[in-house]
């Protein structure tokens, strides 16, 4: 896990009590970035091109430093700025110091502009530290009170170690009972006291006192624009994105010739890999990939590829001449990952005449299946910041990440990213545009009439989704999270079942509870209840309930991809979520309601995307290829798990907190082992928060506090329950 952290405290300086105490406590292996009373360090393995610094003093030049460097001992003044980028960041070193230089005025949009995710460190003068997130949430920045300021760090376990902070299980049971709600979550995290930074907002600590600040407020950006514009710029973001990557990426490993006991493989993982999935978000990132030649390997891979094939001693007439012209290599292949497929490679079918892609078919065994990581130990695996589904799949995502390359290109996000959210026919009633329900309504009634008869498909599902559509649309924001309240406290939750027209009018709400709240207890609920009620006495959000709704499920996404990024990755590898950058979710955002709703509109925009980066050769109906049942594993790797299960939840931590109501958990896990009884998606999905955060608990529970520091006094043993 890769981090950075720091900290504010106010007045102190060099010479007095509270600065030498403060001196002596620092993460362990870590990279200083700045010194002084207020420092930032970089801990965990940061490439060196990952870590960029800017300083401008006054009366001389910006100086731009790339990877970690002594910090600089000249003592800062109140006209000094410092400017701190940390993770792939596609700026030029001109592009940082124009905006070290602009930022200093007082504007900080433009320093999240930029290709790539990362994250921003600002300093201006002695006293004023600034943080931004990014607009998704998968580079988030996390603060708490300590020693008379504010330490802030991008991972939130960190934190919790530098102040000994307890576990919350009034947040855990908000992200079980309602994990895309913002009015139960709050800025909360799962560490009493450590708070989180609402994406698309800045951390501002000044004097060591925080404050919060957003500097892209969603419901003032630029409004839609028409499909061609919007698709035009959703298509020179992607690239920018996808280049940016590949032509950053890291040589491949070279084994050393004269060292026979290199462990090295001579081909060495591959420089370069993509997802190449049954969804066209994977395909798309991997076509795009493989349009952009890869840089050339450095001067020292060269010197050791030239070593190995024979030194020259000038002893043979012509020894010392030059190598005569060879023909160009062929271009570098890309390592592109499929797993889970049994018969023929539909993947290709997405990536059609791509000689550059290598494909590989993993077999999906019983070692890649979900839930085949906990075993008989579940506190083997490791720990992330935060709980997540995310867990109990991990060694589904490594297998398929360590046949991947050094940088692994993903898919992930882009159905939120681009997304029809349910939720966003009601903002077409309140925009006065109801003609516009007609073409989702209509694929949705033609879906249900092929599963559940003429009557349910003509009649009940229209009827139903757009009542509900036309009562979100009226209702106050205020009466929605209060009716919500009561529907949990009252223990009616939808399980997930029925027809596809049924799902999307449950969606059609403000606040909608997640797939685990069925199986929380009566406390649990009643706790989030309170929560939603006080939420509704606050202000009602300037946005329209879909684009509210939309947003929140793409920092669900992101927050879940951080969580696999910190359980799968493999050492030395970078996972990257092109989707997920700021250009690509700010470019998204000018999509019009009626596009995004469209039937299939996700495969007719990326076909679009495609088409404008110059793959002229798909076939129209790209993207309409079969796909297998995503839950069949889910499903088998709960019957194969079974026993490991149970005595997972013989005694669980989620009990003895007063979280899940026991019995029902125990139920639920008997049913899934049974074949003749499968759950649907959205108990299997529920279950998977169950578990993810059992395990979580379990682990973090056995791990030594204050792992992360040195010269920290001995702390108080975090306690569960508060």
């Amino acid at each position: 896990m890769r981090w950075l952290t720091g900290w504010c405290t106010g007045a102190s300086s060099a010479g007095t009590p509270a600065y030498e105490a403060l001196a002596r406590v620092e993460p362990i292996a870590a990279r200083p970035l700045w010194a002084g009373p207020d420092p930032l360090w970089a801990v965990g393995d940061w490439r060196p091109g990952e870590i960029r610094l800017v300083t401008l003093r006054p009366g001389a030049p910006a100086v731009v430093s790339t990877g970690p460097t002594a910090p600089d001992q000249v003592e800062d003044t109140p006209a000094t700025s410092r400017l701190a980028v940390l993770g792939h960041c596609g700026a030029t070193d001109a592009e940082l110091a124009a905006g070290l230089a602009a930022a200093r005025g007082g504007a900080v949009r433009h320093l999240t502009a930029w290709p790539g995710s990362y994250t921003v460190v600002l300093r201006s003068g002695t006293r004023s530290t600034l943080l931004l997130t990014d607009l998704a949430g998968a580079q988030p920045v996390f603060h708490t009170p300590w020693a008379g300021g504010t330490a802030y760090a991008t991972a939130a376990l960190p934190l919790a170690d530098l102040v000994g902070a307890p576990l919350d299980t009034g947040h855990l049971a908000a992200r079980l009972a309602c994990p895309e709600s913002p009015e139960a979550l709050g800025t909360g995290t799962p560490y009493e006291g450590v708070q989180g930074v609402p994406p698309g907002h800045v951390l501002g600590i000044r004097g060591g006192r925080p404050y919060l600040s957003g500097y892209d407020d969603p419901a003032g950006a630029e409004q839609p624009r028409d499909e061609a514009p919007a698709v035009r710029e959703l298509t020179r973001a992607l690239l920018e994105s996808v280049r940016s990557r590949v032509r950053t990426t890291s040589p491949a490993p070279v084994p050393d010739p004269a060292d026979p006991a290199d462990p090295a493989d001579p081909v060495g993982r591959a420089r370069l890999g993509v997802d190449l999935s049954y969804g066209t978000a994977s395909a798309t990132v991997a076509l795009l990939a493989a349009a952009v030649p890869l840089p050339s390997a450095t001067a020292s891979t060269a010197v050791v590829r030239a070593a190995a094939a024979g030194a020259r001693s000038g002893a043979v007439k012509g020894s010392w001449a030059r190598a005569a012209a060879q023909e160009p290599a062929a271009p570098e292949q890309l390592a592109a990952v499929t797993l889970g497929e049994t018969g023929p490679p539909a993947g290709l079918a997405l990536a059609p005449n791509t000689p550059r892609l290598r494909h590989t078919v993993l077999d999906p065994g019983p070692d890649t299946l979900p839930y085949a990581g906990p075993g008989a130990d579940p506190r083997s695996g490791r720990l992330t910041d935060e709980p997540g589904p995310e867990l109990v799949a991990a060694a589904r995502a490594e297998a398929r990440f360590d046949a991947g390359g050094t940088d692994h290109l993903t898919g992930y996000g882009a159905r939120q990213v681009l997304d029809g959210h349910p939720a966003r026919l009601a903002d077409l009633l309140r925009a006065g545009r109801p003609r516009e329900l007609l073409s989702p309504v209509v694929a949705l009634a033609g879906a249900d009439r092929a599963a559940a008869g003429v009557l349910t498909g003509t009649l009940r599902t229209p009827l139903t989704v757009v009542r509900a559509a036309h009562r979100l649309s009226r209702v106050r924001y205020a009466e929605a999270l209060d009716e919500a309240a009561a529907r949990l406290t009252a223990r009616h939750v939808p399980d997930g079942a029925g027809t596809a027209g049924a799902r999307s009018a449950a969606d059609l709400a403000w606040c909608v509870p997640g797939p685990a709240a069925r199986w929380l207890s009566d406390e649990a609920l009643s706790a989030v209840a309170l929560r939603l009620r006080l939420a509704a006495r606050r202000p009602a959000p300037g946005e329209h309930p879909g684009a509210h709704r939309a947003r929140h499920a793409l920092y669900r996404q992101a927050r879940g991809f951080r969580t696999l990024v910190h359980a799968a990755e493999q050492p030395g590898q970078r996972l990257h979520a092109p989707f997920l950058d700021n250009q690509v979710v700010r470019a998204a955002r000018l999509l019009p309601d009626d596009v995004r709703l469209q039937p299939g509109a996700r495969h007719a925009l990326l076909h679009a995307v495609l088409t404008g980066a110059g793959r002229t050769d798909l076939p129209p109906d790209w993207g309409r290829v079969p796909r297998p049942d995503r839950a069949a594993p889910a499903r088998t790797g709960l019957r194969l798990a079974a026993d490991g299960l149970a005595e997972l939840f013989d005694a669980p931590l989620l009990a003895d907190a007063g979280l899940i109501d026991l019995p029902a958990v125990r139920a639920g896990l008997a049913q899934s082992a049974d074949p003749a009884t499968p759950l649907s998606p959205a108990a299997l999905a529920g279950l998977a928060d169950l578990v993810s955060t059992e395990l979580w608990l379990r682990r973090i529970r056995a791990r030594r506090h204050g792992a992360c520091w040195t010269g920290l006094p001995t702390p108080r043993q975090p306690a569960l329950t508060s």
